[in-house]
């Protein structure tokens, strides 16, 4: 079953309606960003989606941030995954006590080129564990662009490594996604968004268009 994640979730009705329609994550982005949450209303989000669900985990998400505010902020918002979306290293990984969703920007790699970092972040994280998510590059921004990549280049790592495909996907693209690359997960945005603001009958719309995937594969 491929994995959802709604990220990008600025208010506790539309996490719970994330909730609702059968979410894996939603992401809560700490980064400065249009979709930046403060600490004490990603506290709240996050308590919204315990209480409503044991499935549905919460992902804050951050860039470039000291090891020591991620932590920091993990726990004081309990968070059940950080993902990095900078320049981190994967030894910096290592410092995150959550678990780790790491985030690549595709650019001009290999499929052989990427095989070889992730099984870096594999050999340097066994302890942790660890999630791949791939996004598409783009000058001076750390994600949310609504831009893809050319998922041919990474079917080959999707095989090897559990990763979680993000960059203009929508109800209505994600179904020729799955049935490419077979992610571990995908994750949305801009896509699930009318005017800059997160769409219940969108967030529904692309969870079932994963789901109907799933039932053909």
């Amino acid at each position: 079953m491929t994995r959802i994640k709604i990220c990008g979730i600025r208010d506790k009705t539309h996490a719970l309606a994330a909730v609702q329609a059968g979410a894996d994550f939603i992401g809560l982005v700490f980064a400065p960003s249009q979709r930046q949450v403060s600490p004490a209303l990603a506290r709240e989000i996050a308590s919204a989606v315990k209480k409503s669900s044991d499935a549905t985990k919460v992902v804050g998400v951050f860039v470039n941030a000291p090891s020591s505010q991620v932590n920091e902020l993990a726990d004081f918002c309990a968070l059940d995954w950080v993902q990095l979306s900078g320049d981190e290293s994967w030894e910096y990984c290592r410092k995150v006590v959550r678990p780790v969703i790491k985030a690549i920007r595709i650019d001009r790699q290999s499929p052989e080129e990427l095989n070889a970092d992730l099984s870096s972040g594999s050999r340097l994280l066994p302890a942790q564990g660890f999630i791949t998510l791939l996004d598409s590059r783009v000058e001076g921004k750390y994600g949310g662009t609504g831009e893809s990549f050319n998922w041919n280049l990474v079917q080959k790592v999707a095989k090897g490594f559990p990763v979680i495909i993000a960059g203009g996907l929508d109800p209505k693209n994600v179904t020729r996604l799955i049935k490419r690359v077979a992610p571990w997960g995908v994750d949305v945005s801009s896509g699930v968004e009318t005017g800059g603001v997160k769409d219940t009958s969108k967030i529904e719309a692309f969870i079932g268009a994963v789901r109907k995937a799933d039932e053909r594969r």
